[in-house]
């Protein structure tokens, strides 16, 4: 099989906002591609339009870019790291199969991490909400649950036998967020979209200002109707957390807009110092401004050839933002 072989992929990443769907898509129809989306929320159906998929740009019939993780599980479904990779690993391995490029898109550092350097299991605190929770649940969907969430190694471990053990499995499945996985690519190129910060804060702005012209707040109101509770919706980020406030008229239609386009630029400032760990612990992300689509190529064609690659001109572990305080 595959995952014998070298396990090899393009990985186009980098915070919110900053077109990295678009960026993919050029390389997919470029080089034989396809796109296994590293996104969180995306897993999900019935939530298109406040997740970001724009599922127009991997376009339409034949000439279609062909995209894995996408809508696989149901909003009242949970969903999880291991879960994720379960998938992901499959769908690189059927790709390579093809002969075709996997291309890992997406901005869920968890996920990129994970594919990336591998994760390690650690125990984690006990979770006695979700304790409770599997309390009345018989050993056969104990252990169905096990199965479908965790890591084969931690499954290996378990005494499958004893409810007590099985739970705490799960628990730990569910709470750990660094895990030594025997699986981590081992060929990888990465590269981001660059903007200047303000550019990125317009950019949130307008494409904020888009989804909520094109029917972000129907589709929250859809999902409520169809029966995900308001704290599910809570669960699911800063577009459903916000609108379902707004909804249930906690808020008012503008201040929804500034509190959620405040958070969402929180947020994008939380996913740069992900990056910038992720830089300075050694991964190279080439970071492209200004006509990133032909910069972009133009690398995957010299990784293709196994040709050396040229520094990255921007490291944002050495970028400062505006003056430095002392």
């Amino acid at each position: 099989s595959t995952s014998d072989s070298i396990s090899r992929a393009i990985v186009v990443t980098g915070p919110t906002a900053t077109g990295k769907t678009k960026l993919a898509v050029a390389i997919a129809k470029a080089f034989n591609g396809e796109i296994i989306s590293a996104d969180s929320r995306q897993v999900y159906t019935s939530m298109d339009i406040g997740t970001g998929k724009d599922l127009d740009d991997y376009g339409s019939g034949a000439a279609a870019v062909r995209h894995h993780l996408i809508d696989v599980v149901a909003p009242q479904d949970d969903f999880h790291l291991f879960r994720y990779l379960k998938l992901a690993w499959a769908a690189l391995d059927d790709i390579l199969n093809r002969n075709r490029l996997p291309i890992i898109c997406g901005g869920t550092p968890l996920y990129i991490n994970a594919m990336l350097n591998g994760y390690d299991i650690d125990g984690g605190e006990p979770d006695h909400a979700l304790r409770q929770e599997l309390a009345d649940k018989s050993l056969p969907e104990l252990v169905s649950i096990l199965e479908q969430g965790a890591p084969t190694e931690l499954v290996a471990r378990t005494d499958l036998s004893q409810p007590r053990r099985v739970i705490r499995a799960i628990e730990i499945a569910r709470h750990a967020t660094t895990f030594a996985s025997s699986r981590r690519l081992h060929q990888s190129l990465v590269i981001a979209p660059f903007f200047p910060r303000h550019v990125v804060h317009e950019r949130i702005a307008t494409r904020l200002d888009e989804r909520l012209a094109n029917g972000l707040i129907e589709e929250v109101q859809r999902l409520h109707e169809q029966g995900l509770s308001w704290e599910r919706l809570d669960w699911f980020g800063l577009e459903y957390r916000y609108v379902a406030l707004y909804l249930q008229n906690k808020l008012s239609l503008d201040d929804m807009r500034e509190q959620l386009l405040s958070r969402i630029r929180q947020f994008c400032k939380r996913q740069d110092i992900w990056f910038r760990k992720l830089e300075r612990e050694g991964t190279v992300i080439h970071w492209l401004d200004k006509q990133p689509i032909d910069k972009a190529k133009a690398l995957v064609q010299l990784w293709l050839n196994q040709q050396p690659l040229p520094e990255p001109s921007i490291k944002i572990s050495q970028t400062l933002y505006g003056p430095k305080t002392q």
